[in-house]
Parts: C-alpha cells; structure tokens; sequence
C-alpha cells in the first residue's frame, strides 16, 4: 500500500488543486448564473459517496458471511467516508436549492431518501462504537441495508414527482460543462482511494494495538 499510496497522493493533489481552475472556466448557466457552478462539486460528492457505499457494502456482505476482519475494516473505513462525502452533498446540495428553488429545504422524496441515508450510515458508525459485542455484524447489515437504499435515492426523480433535476442533466451536458464536471468527479473519486486507503490503514494499525493490549493484559 506504501508504494501506491505516493502516486494516489500525488494524483489527488494535482485534480483537486486543477479541479476550481477548470470550473471557472466553465460557461455559466442561462438561468442560475454563478451558483450553479456549485454542481461541480454537488454531483461528484454523491457519486464518490455512491462509490464507498458500495465499497462498504460488498465488503459488509463478505464479512457478515465469511467473518473476515480485513474486509470489516474495509466496510467501516467506506461507512465513514460515505458519510463525509453525504455530508458535503448535503450542505451544497441546500446553498444551490436556494437559489433555484428560493428555499433551503424541500422535503421532497430525493432530498427526504438522501437524507435518511446518510442517517443510516450515521448509525451504523453509531452502533458499531457503542453496540458492544456483536456490533461489527450488526454494522454490517446497516450498510446492507444502506447499499439497498441507494437505486432509490438515484432513481426517486423518475419514480416520483420532485423538484430536483432530472439524472439525465449529467449526459446531456456541453462539452464546455462536461470536461469540468467529468474532471471534478476524478478529483473527488482519487480523494476517495486515498482516504480509504489511510483509513484502512488506520484500522489496521488499530486492531494490532488492541492485540498488544490483549496480549499484555494475559
């Protein structure tokens, strides 16, 4: 991991430093000026918090059936980069909603869907740190679930009438918005493997402490 974790980190640096240089080249949109420019970085968020949602959950089905820690420490590092990148989707998704829509909030079903999954991730983390025994199993059936929720919150334009935008915007964009956006997801994908990869890290180092004291205390 040490070899590849340099390039990653490299990578990440140069898309997320070059990603604000290319989203203000990018043209305006007709109607909503400036802010829409907050798409950028909205839409890749989700996608990156898509991404660890799925990472969390091929790794919480491995684990809940074969009892592998290696892959739980994958599902708990993915849950709680699921939720970062939720959150910045979150917070963006509100200062661009009110310039569109006038309102900071419409509990509409994509926002209402997208915000109970994030909450599902939330507890998840939640039980895991105070579920006691067991809870690595039962955290990993949360991010089951949460994997679940997920066609859902992707397809509640097309299932029910709301305010957002349709998921259609993406592949119909110019190229002079295309390049940019496609640019920004990269940005925000990289950041993704490098903080799943120091998290992983982490745990890993986390579950060798916890043998040293084990250890020390028989």
């Amino acid at each position: 991991m040490r070899k590849v974790f340099g390039p990653v980190a490299v990578v990440a640096g140069v898309l997320l430093a070059g990603a604000p240089f290319m989203i203000a080249r990018a043209p305006y949109e007709s109607t909503m000026g400036l802010v829409q420019k907050i798409f950028y970085f909205h839409v890749p968020s989700w996608f990156a918090m898509f991404t660890a949602i799925g990472i969390c959950g091929a790794a919480s089905l491995i684990h809940l059936f074969k009892t592998s820690p290696r892959a739980d420490r994958v599902a708990e590092a993915a849950a709680e980069i699921a939720v970062l990148f939720g959150l910045m989707g979150l917070v963006t998704g509100p200062l661009w909603g009110r310039k569109a829509w006038g309102v900071w909030w419409q509990w509409d079903a994509k926002l209402t869907i997208a915000l109970l999954l994030e909450m599902t991730f939330i507890s998840g983390i939640l039980v895991r740190k105070y579920g006691g025994p067991g809870s690595d199993k039962l955290a990993a059936a949360v991010g089951i679930f949460g994997l679940a929720v997920v066609p859902f919150v992707y397809e509640a334009v097309n299932i029910w009438r709301t305010i957002h935008p349709l998921t259609s915007v993406v592949p119909t964009l110019p190229a002079a918005m295309g390049g940019p956006f496609w640019f920004s997801v990269a940005a925000f994908m990289v950041l993704l493997a490098l903080l799943l990869m120091l998290r992983v890290n982490l745990g890993k180092r986390q579950a060798a402490l916890d043998e040293l004291y084990l250890a020390y205390e028989d």
